[in-house]
């Protein structure tokens, strides 16, 4: 892409934490910024828009995709930030959380990327970013189907890389370390600490960890890396 081409950037989950950093720090660096959530974002600027729209909605996100073609002519970049969890035994964990979890995170992420990858194709390249977490190789107790979500998540990114490697889009993922967010400061304390000890770097990630593996798989010299997820912290 030439210097003077605005990448379009579509981002779930914009209306606070990882996401709300990442349109600020995509916007930054000029990109056209989509963002949606389930609420409204207090968030402001000339070159983003955000939509309301649940990522488990199939009919909220087929009529996303459609306004970006329409408004925006394409798409260059997905990220698919938005999820949720509950901190729960599994013994615990009614089943209508366990459908809300997978919905949102598995679900949603499909839905997103399928759509997205309709728009991107023709194009000269697309990217689209999954996020996973550390809970997952790390077997975090109390989070049975939030980690096996994202577990579906990786395999997703994997096999969608497959499918569109044709058509130049590429399918990666990150899993982050905790970040101090909402979700995270739902955890008990002694929990979250217990966590981070069983990480090689012993510490809180912050969103420029995140957005800078992120920021590698948008690359334009990023276009041999597919169905790869980079999990941060050392785990």
């Amino acid at each position: 892409m030439s210097d003077f081409y605005a990448p379009i950037t579509l981002i779930t989950g914009t209306r606070k934490g990882i996401g709300l950093h990442l349109a600020e720090h995509y916007l930054s660096r000029g990109h056209r910024v989509i963002g949606c959530s389930r609420q409204p974002a207090e968030f402001d600027h000339p070159h983003y828009e955000h939509v309301l729209a649940d990522v488990a909605d199939e009919s909220a996100v087929v009529a996303l995709s459609s306004h970006v073609r329409r408004h925006y002519g394409g798409l260059d970049h997905l990220i698919n930030n938005a999820g949720i969890a509950s901190m729960n035994h599994s013994l615990l964990t009614p089943a209508a959380t366990a459908r809300r979890i997978v919905e949102t995170n598995l679900i949603g992420t499909f839905l997103l990327s399928r759509e997205a990858a309709k728009l991107m194709k023709g194009r000269t390249r697309g990217r689209i970013v999954n996020f996973s977490t550390v809970a997952r190789p790390l077997k975090l107790g109390g989070e049975a189907i939030y980690a096996s979500s994202k577990a579906a998540v990786e395999s997703l990114t994997s096999i969608m890389a497959h499918e569109l490697a044709s058509y130049d889009i590429t399918v990666n993922a990150v899993g982050p370390t905790p970040v101090d967010t909402d979700l995270t400061r739902a955890v008990p304390k002694d929990k979250m600490q217990a966590l981070l000890d069983r990480q090689a770097i012993r510490r809180y990630g912050t969103f420029d960890d995140v957005s800078n593996v992120v920021d590698f798989f948008l690359s334009e010299r990023s276009s041999f890396i597919t169905g790869q997820t980079v999990f941060l912290g050392g785990v």
